[in-house]
């Protein structure tokens, strides 16, 4: 196996295509790092890719449990598998554990999770200010997943979460990785909106309501929205309003966390990236 090439981007940059054209040129196999395209029936909403030759797509049901510890699992086993491997997409929490190293941390607690999702991110955050700063700091105060597993792991165990994550602060895994610069992001993400709701997207959520569904998948920024819609919350062009701001606001964290990692090089496109690997 060559080294891993690693192509992250911001949700609606084009991260997928021009993957697709790296591979297609330079003989590589894609593998999805990406937090719900794994899950099947999830199509119009998570705009996955048409090509079929993608690991790590379509690989549990919407009602089952995706985590960062599975995705470290199935991608170690999809690089063995390949000659050269070129990991894509947009989860930086998937990229950090499988790059970093996973944080083991003591077992979910359903109980105690659906306790703190109920008391909301603004409480959470405040509660984390107080027993583990540092934590505080560096989790948006309202990325709610986060929140939750920082002030589960101080309630199960009685220590910060902070002083369990020194393993992160040295990259373990040798590869060349990129990231897709995008300055018309926003007009990209309102274009990919209208695409998505005309491709069926409403009538996909229907269909996924209609059967067992997971939190974690039905909380994705896209499909939450529009099951507002579908419950009579609001009408189709606040949905469509919502659908916008939100991704928006997911896709300006996405930056974020991609500028954590100074490996990172920032490219405009498939070009630049077959450039600078020769």
């Amino acid at each position: 196996m060559t080294r891993p090439i690693i192509l992250l981007g911001q949700t609606a940059s084009g991260k997928h295509e021009a993957a697709e054209a790296v591979a297609d040129r330079l003989g590589c196999e894609l593998i999805s790092v990406d937090s719900m395209k794994v899950y099947r029936g999830m199509d119009i909403g998570t705009a996955k890719p048409r090509r079929r030759d993608y690991r790590l797509i379509d690989i549990c049901d919407p009602a089952e449990s995706y985590n960062a510890g599975r995705f470290v699992r199935d991608a170690r086993a999809a690089m063995a598998e390949c000659a050269r491997p070129l990991f894509v997409g947009g989860t930086a929490l998937y990229y950090k554990a499988f790059a970093y190293g996973l944080f083991e941390g003591p077992q979910a607690d359903p109980a105690l999770r659906e306790e703190l999702v109920t008391l909301g991110a603004p409480r959470l955050h405040a509660e984390l200010q107080r027993v583990d700063p540092p934590a505080a700091d560096k989790i948006h105060p309202n990325d709610l997943k986060r929140l939750v597993r920082a002030v589960e792991v101080f309630r199960k165990t009685g220590e910060p979460i902070s002083s369990k994550q020194t393993q992160f602060g040295r990259r373990t895994l040798e590869a060349n990785v990129f990231a897709i610069r995008r300055e018309d992001i926003k007009e990209r993400i309102a274009g990919r909106t209208k695409r998505l709701l005309a491709a069926g997207l409403v009538d996909e959520v229907k269909g996924l309501l209609a059967r067992p569904w997971g939190k974690e998948a039905r909380r994705a920024v896209g499909y939450r929205e529009v099951i507002g819609h579908v419950e009579g919350l609001y009408d189709a062009a606040e949905m469509e309003r919502l659908i916008n701001r939100n991704t928006h606001n997911l896709a300006r964290h996405q930056v974020m966390w991609f500028k954590r990692f100074p490996e990172v090089v920032w490219v405009s496109g498939p070009d630049e990236i077959c450039e600078r690997l020769r």
